[in-house]
């Protein structure tokens, strides 16, 4: 089937409206009534109906009136999402001059302190519990590599999660940044951390072939993530 240039422009246009998004996105998460709607986005009844009716062919109503997204609804908000990801990125490459993504160098030292501070955490947990052995000099690293690596995973998550910065990275002056909505996630922040904490060499080795300054380690590629440099005019 040919493509209808038409029908393109005429569904960037019907999306290209704010509020026409912020309906999609609303009734994506829980269907809404009209009066729910004009509520929410402190819109008046005309302002309202004729963003409906923009929407007609991407809405529908349930049995009890309310608003939901239909087959065609569900797509345009797939184009939606993708658009607001690019949008992130053009962003993210206009403001090169003021967020640097970070250097592998900077990183790696970020990376060796957070490790430093995992370290210390699992020697004063064992210290306490089994201070013994400490003393006897039969604590091994290799033994507890397995609840260090997981400590490490843990708290690269949770900081990243939370603020994007470990203290590595706060120390260093860096901050991971998502590429795809305007807050990192846990669930990126699990990814990334994942594949640094558990097969670094692998990660690293194919994010080298990604050729693309934004993604050191692959696992930063499939969350959507990278790490920038900030600078000091950056509150």
């Amino acid at each position: 089937m040919a493509l209808n240039e038409e029908n393109v422009t005429k569904i960037l246009r019907i999306l290209s409206h704010q509020i026409r998004r912020d309906i999609l996105i609303l009734i994506q998460k829980k269907e809404q009534s009209f009066s729910e709607l004009m509520s929410i986005l402190e819109i008046d009844t005309g302002k309202l109906s004729f963003h409906l009716r923009n929407l007609a062919q991407f809405v529908e109503r349930t049995d009890t009136g309310k608003y939901k997204l239909n087959r065609f609804g569900k797509n345009a908000l797939v184009i939606v999402k993708d658009i607001e990801a690019l949008s992130i990125d053009f962003d993210f490459v206009e403001n090169k001059s003021i967020q640097h993504i970070a250097k592998f160098s900077r990183r790696a030292l970020a990376f060796v302190f957070d490790m430093g501070v995992t370290f210390t955490i699992v020697a004063a947990a064992y210290l306490v519990a089994e201070l013994f052995v400490l003393f006897s000099g039969q604590f091994l690293f290799h033994q507890n590599i397995l609840v260090f690596l997981g400590l490490l995973w843990a708290y690269s998550t949770l900081l990243e999660g939370y603020a994007g910065q470990t203290l590595g990275k706060s120390m260093f002056m860096l901050k991971v940044v998502s590429l795809s909505s305007e807050k990192l996630t846990y669930d990126a922040a699990a990814v990334r951390n994942f594949g640094k904490c558990f097969l670094l060499p692998f990660d690293l080795l194919l994010g080298l072939r990604l050729k693309d300054k934004r993604f050191i380690k692959v696992f930063d590629k499939y969350s959507r993530t990278t790490v920038i440099r900030l600078c000091a005019r950056i509150k």
